[in-house]
């Protein structure tokens, strides 16, 4: 398992009976985590102490209540910064779990440049959020093209560039179908030195089109593929689907890349550390490519 363990503003405290006890800075927050079906005894003091909590609906959805959290606040990683927010379904508006990801995309990209004296490295960015992949790859000097079909996502990742001292860094960012976007790239001839993805397990595109990650994300993944460079160096894919194991994101990088641009792929679960008892909480899965 991949962990991202090297963060001082986050942590998960403790989980339990369908709940992940959470500190973002100075603030507690209790949350929903599906994965979290064991019942162990909620002894860690902030479990009553906490500044806002997610109630999960029976019917879906759920809505928060809060204690003492105010309606934006700022937490770091590295050379990072991120606002944060309580926003529908139970979100703040990053996944610290992701910094696995950013710590290895940003030495593979740092060593390129260094190897490479003055090289330019593109990396597109798709269902970019609220920026932490882009903002760790502008950070560790690439150019970045960050697509993203909500134009609150995209302000929003602005902020947390501006915020991080990136402003002037060369991203572009892009409100657009990610699907369509690739599409004309393609037929523009542009191409890219890595390739970021991290597809929703369910969605509508902007004219009501079903997206269904089990039934088109294979099909992006070949898609996106025809846009890396001759000298690529990484493609990524992150999901939070469970039916989606580590061995089918290898099995469908490997098909679609290995046989044209060589180079090998690793997938595996990637994980937050659980402070209050050294186990570890599983986040989803991600899967990369690389040369």
């Amino acid at each position: 398992m991949w962990i991202a363990d090297n963060w001082k503003d986050y942590e998960v405290i403790d989980c339990s009976k369908g709940e992940k006890l959470e500190r973002w800075g100075q603030y507690i927050l209790v949350r929903p985590d599906p994965q979290v079906i064991w019942d162990t005894p909620k002894t860690e003091k902030e479990w009553k102490k906490k500044n806002a909590h997610y109630h999960r609906s029976q019917k879906g959805g759920g809505e928060w209540e809060f204690f003492d959290l105010p309606k934006e606040w700022s937490i770091r990683y590295r050379d990072l910064t991120f606002h944060l927010k309580p926003f529908s379904f139970k979100h703040t508006g990053l996944f610290p779990e992701q910094a696995v990801n950013w710590d290895w995309f940003s030495s593979i990209i740092k060593k390129a440049k260094a190897q490479e004296s003055g090289r330019q490295i593109k990396v597109l960015n798709l269902f970019a959020y609220t920026g932490g992949a882009t903002l760790a790859a502008a950070n560790a000097g690439a150019a970045v093209t960050h697509v993203d079909a909500s134009k609150g996502m995209v302000s929003w990742a602005k902020e947390n560039a501006a915020a991080s001292g990136l402003s002037d860094a060369p991203v572009r960012w892009l409100v657009d179908d990610c699907v369509k976007f690739v599409e004309r790239e393609i037929r523009r001839g542009n191409t890219y030195d890595g390739i970021i993805m991290d597809p929703p397990s369910y969605g509508r595109g902007p004219k009501g089109e079903i997206w269904k990650i089990e039934d088109s994300v294979f099909a992006l993944i070949e898609l996106a593929a025809k846009l890396l460079s001759g000298n690529a160096l990484f493609f990524l894919v992150n999901s939070y689907t469970t039916g989606l194991q580590p061995a089918v994101l290898t099995y469908m990088l490997h098909t679609a890349l290995v046989p044209q641009f060589g180079g090998q792929v690793e997938s595996s679960e990637i994980g937050l550390p659980v402070s209050s008892n050294g186990l570890v909480l599983p986040c989803g899965a991600s899967g990369r490519w690389f040369t």
